[in-house]
């Protein structure tokens, strides 16, 4: 979901995503809690993740991998969460997450926080990004769901930002198929091989992320 609606492109991608899409929707509910607190588990094992910074994530619906968990346990910690705010025009807005009773919902079985808006830029301040996908592949190109929204936002962080998606397992693939406008991520979360990040050592990994980078990477 998360406002990323299938337009035109090519038929390889559109064909991927169908396939990928079905597969989500065959999870049942035992399976979506196990990789939520897979996910959350990972993630917040990274100190720099977890000391009280910003943080811009998703808020899972449906057959996506669950960032529910996560992102309670991020904003109990301390981080400053921010959540997307769908616009007309495919830009997403950003506003606070301050508990379940922030949000409300947004029609397409979406939810979304209620209160203050800091506008697309908003990412220029994050620590980190984590990003939905439909697959990722080794060269951390990202496959969304057509609309071009998070392409779109990843425009606007900062160059010492990571950005990260997060996919089930079978989803890290060996290749989807890219466009010019198609946005790469830093790293993908899966629940069963944790954190990979693509470039251990380019300037978006906080020093702090250290052996950690080095260890989950394959």
């Amino acid at each position: 979901m998360n406002g990323e609606d299938e337009q035109r492109d090519r038929p390889d991608k559109r064909t991927l995503r169908r396939r990928i899409l079905a597969g989500r929707r065959e999870r049942g509910r035992e399976e979506r809690d196990r990789v939520g607190s897979a996910v959350r588990d990972t993630l917040m094992e990274l100190p720099w993740l977890t000391m009280g910074g910003t943080v811009a994530c998703y808020y899972s619906v449906g057959g996506e991998p669950d960032t529910r968990k996560l992102v309670t346990a991020l904003w109990r910690r301390g981080a400053y969460v921010l959540l997307p705010v769908f616009l007309p025009g495919g830009e997403l807005d950003w506003a606070a997450f301050d508990g379940p009773g922030s949000l409300a919902p947004a029609g397409h079985g979406l939810v979304e926080p209620t209160g203050r808006r800091y506008g697309p830029g908003a990412l220029a301040g994050a620590d980190a990004v984590i990003c939905p996908a439909l697959a990722v592949d080794r060269e951390g190109m990202r496959l969304g769901r057509g609309a071009g929204c998070y392409d779109r936002a990843l425009a606007h962080k900062g160059p010492h930002t990571p950005s990260i998606a997060v996919v089930h397992d079978e989803e890290f693939v060996a290749s989807v198929p890219r466009e010019p406008h198609d946005r790469p991520v830093d790293a993908v979360v899966t629940p069963g091989g944790g954190l990979r990040a693509f470039d251990p050592g380019a300037p978006v990994w906080p020093d702090a992320l250290g052996r950690a980078k080095r260890t989950t990477r394959d």
